[in-house]
């Protein structure tokens, strides 16, 4: 019934500049509808962020696509994700082949979303706690995403990484963020690159923002 919307914005995508044709193709099959709220599916394919509960959102598309290009995976990557939210971005990289490892500090939406990956046949490992500190557990990982912005980049994160492996995170203040896409390129070793204006939810944490 979807499929049509969901090629319609894989290929909108793609003429604004995402060309990772594995990205592509999982935009175009993870039914993004059954990862938004009831009063909201008419929008589900929307280039927009839509709002999920509890303050939270589900990223706009482009975002999600930019993000996961940026982490330049290969099949069976090992990814931590800091925000499950929706479960939206862990089933884009679930469907793209990827090992998906997932924190989220809400457990009403952490809940709502395991039963939502149950549902659907999503097998991702998830995890309730506090995302600015990781998943040491499971380290060194291939690909870290963030998705939300924070004041700085988490050492923890930074530590869990895997040589070759890059961490993308929004850093900024509530308002705006510029996107960081780290490289671990040795041991305490790193370059980076920025990319303006990006907008999130604040990331809340030990190494983030602090909750109210």
């Amino acid at each position: 019934m979807h499929e049509r919307e969901r090629r319609d914005l894989a290929d909108s995508l793609s003429m604004k500049g995402i060309d990772d044709i594995y990205v592509l193709k999982a935009i175009g099959e993870v039914p993004r509808h059954k990862f938004v709220p009831d009063p909201l599916k008419h929008l589900a394919y929307n280039d927009a962020a839509l709002p999920i509960g509890f303050g939270q959102t589900i990223s706009q598309p482009y975002t999600v696509a930019f993000m996961t290009a940026a982490l330049k995976l290969k099949p069976n990557s090992k990814v931590l994700e800091i925000g499950t939210g929706s479960g939206y971005q862990a089933a884009i990289l679930y469907n793209m082949g990827m090992k998906v490892y997932s924190i989220e500090r809400q457990l009403d939406i952490l809940h709502n979303t395991q039963k939502l990956f149950d549902k659907i046949g999503i097998r991702v490992y998830t995890k309730f706690g506090d995302g600015t500190l990781g998943w040491n557990e499971f380290a060194p990982y291939n690909g870290i995403i963030v998705t939300a912005g924070s004041p700085s980049v988490p050492p923890p994160l930074m530590k869990q990484l895997d040589i070759g492996g890059k961490l993308v995170i929004p850093v900024g203040n509530k308002d705006s963020q510029i996107l960081k896409i780290i490289t671990k390129t040795g041991d305490d070793q790193f370059t980076t690159e920025e990319i303006p204006e990006f907008k999130f939810v604040p990331l809340i944490g030990r190494e983030g923002w602090k909750d109210k």
